[in-house]
């Protein structure tokens, strides 16, 4: 995914991943906000053919319960028909359904400045019954938003992407090198002699100089910048 390199490459990889996942329809969508009532949305996906017209919907978007949730909160969901029936949406989820829209996974990362990604894959068939199995779909989806989400910003919206480096201090520099390395915050402060919660500070001012949504985003951020090696 780092290496993608046009909207072509990035979609390979995504609709690549999701089936690997098990997922046969997959989307991505980064929007960034320019002001109240004006967005930018940069979709790429395989949804059918078919299914477009009801996809692109915006008066479908608004009562749909997964994006609504993905809006609000970055927490993954993982929805079926229940989500629907709970909202008095049940009609919406028979219309997807015949298009292999059954069940899924969706999850939304919020950056600073109106940036958004949103990550979803569906299939149309039941999600794994062993929650163990379940949880480690959902903890391999996020992993790989967070990869995503650094090339979306670069490949679908280049103007969006922040491509200067930002001035970090050496200590954050330091913490972003140790957190590259596995370490967490208590041993990343064990080795600079400092304390985990004035680490967990460093990573967190480098986060936010960084315009990322977790250590992770922050680390691959600063390596694609030459920040860290």
């Amino acid at each position: 995914m780092l290496q993608a390199r046009n909207r072509e490459e990035f979609r390979d990889e995504v609709v690549r991943f999701g089936r690997a996942l098990g997922f046969d329809m997959v989307s991505a969508v980064a929007v960034i906000d320019h002001g109240i009532g004006r967005s930018e949305f940069v979709v790429v996906d395989n949804t059918p053919r078919e299914f477009l017209g009801v996809f692109n919907d915006p008066r479908a978007m608004q009562r749909d319960p997964v994006m609504q949730h993905c809006k609000r909160q970055s927490l993954p969901i993982i929805w079926d028909q229940g989500t629907y029936t709970s909202q008095g949406q049940g009609e919406l989820w028979e219309e997807q359904a015949r298009f292999g829209y059954q069940t899924g996974i969706a999850m939304a990362l919020h950056l600073p400045e109106g940036k958004h990604f949103m990550l979803g894959v569906d299939r149309d068939r039941a999600l794994p019954g062993d929650r163990h199995e379940l949880t480690r779909v959902v903890a391999d989806l996020q992993l790989f938003a967070v990869h995503a989400l650094d090339a979306a910003l670069r490949v679908l919206l280049p103007d969006a992407s922040g491509q200067d480096s930002p001035p970090l201090t050496p200590r954050e520099l330091e913490a972003l090198r140790w957190t590259m390395e596995g370490k967490t915050a208590w041993e990343v402060g064990s080795i600079l002699g400092i304390t985990e919660r004035t680490a967990v500070l460093h990573l967190n001012n480098a986060m936010r100089k960084l315009g990322s949504v977790n250590k992770h985003q922050a680390v691959l951020k600063a390596l694609r910048l030459g920040l860290i090696r």
